[in-house]
């Protein structure tokens, strides 16, 4: 992963192929190693076998840590993943507080969730002081509903996580991660909203569900699309009270 333009005349990136590991510039076939060349350079990657972490140091603001914290999550070979992502016209701060809101859930959320209660909060354990967990029922189909207990942590500014604790599906992962984006053309902001799901059973079944992944996949983002196309109006709706000073945020 490196600059999206070629050092050459600037050529598109992402529209030129890879032969044998090397990136060849289609305007003009310069080919690129993955080493330093003409002011071009690589940054530096991590794949945890879910998810692409690029570390960009000159752009973040702030110290790069060596590795991105990645939460405990099921055996790939036990478990079906799927990634989806999408953009708002908001902070990180909002699409967190927005994750971290359970309250909420049941009230926005009535074709995904029914009889969320909060069962524990920070204030209930000391000991705990960046999680909090629910009993939910998720929706299958029609009345058709699974209960599970799942804790919400925050593991770091910009992240949220899920897991599933107890009922079906114990151990799977919900991981959230908001990444701040360029300004769009009239100068509000934009965040990332990047989740990995990563569901696992004990049920015998389940290795039928690992072998129809592919077609679980995009079942899977588009559950998690219909949720965050309400989430991120949310968090939009959040920034644009704070930014206005009506909301104090």
């Amino acid at each position: 992963t490196g600059p999206g333009a070629c050092p050459h005349l600037g050529a598109p990136l992402r529209d030129s192929p890879v032969h044998c590991g090397t990136l060849v510039c289609h305007w003009h076939g310069l080919s690129l190693d993955g080493g330093p060349f003409a002011g071009w350079e690589p940054y530096p990657a991590f794949d945890d076998g879910v998810l692409l972490w690029v570390r960009l140091d000159r752009m973040g603001g702030e110290p790069p840590s060596e590795r991105p914290y990645v939460p405990v999550r099921p055996r790939a070979r036990d478990a079906v993943e799927a990634v989806y992502r999408g953009i708002g016209r908001c902070e990180p701060e909002d699409v967190v507080a927005n994750r971290l809101d359970p309250w909420h859930g049941a009230w926005f959320h009535p074709y995904s969730f029914v009889d969320l209660t909060v069962t524990g909060t920070p204030a209930d354990d000391p000991a705990d002081d960046d999680g909090f967990t629910v009993d939910v029922s998720f929706k299958v189909a029609g009345r058709l509903v699974v209960p599970v207990r799942a804790r919400f942590s925050a593991p770091e500014p910009r992240t949220v996580v899920m897991h599933i604790i107890e009922g079906e599906g114990a151990g799977s992962v919900v991981e959230t991660h908001a990444t701040p984006l360029a300004p769009d053309g009239p100068g509000r902001p934009r965040t990332a909203v990047t989740e990995a799901l990563v569901a696992a059973s004990d049920r015998r079944g389940f290795a039928v569900a690992r072998a129809a992944a592919p077609l679980l996949r995009p079942l899977m983002r588009a559950s998690a699309g219909r949720l965050w196309r309400d989430d991120l109006a949310y968090a939009e709706r959040r920034w644009e009270l704070r930014d206005s000073g009506r909301f104090p945020g």
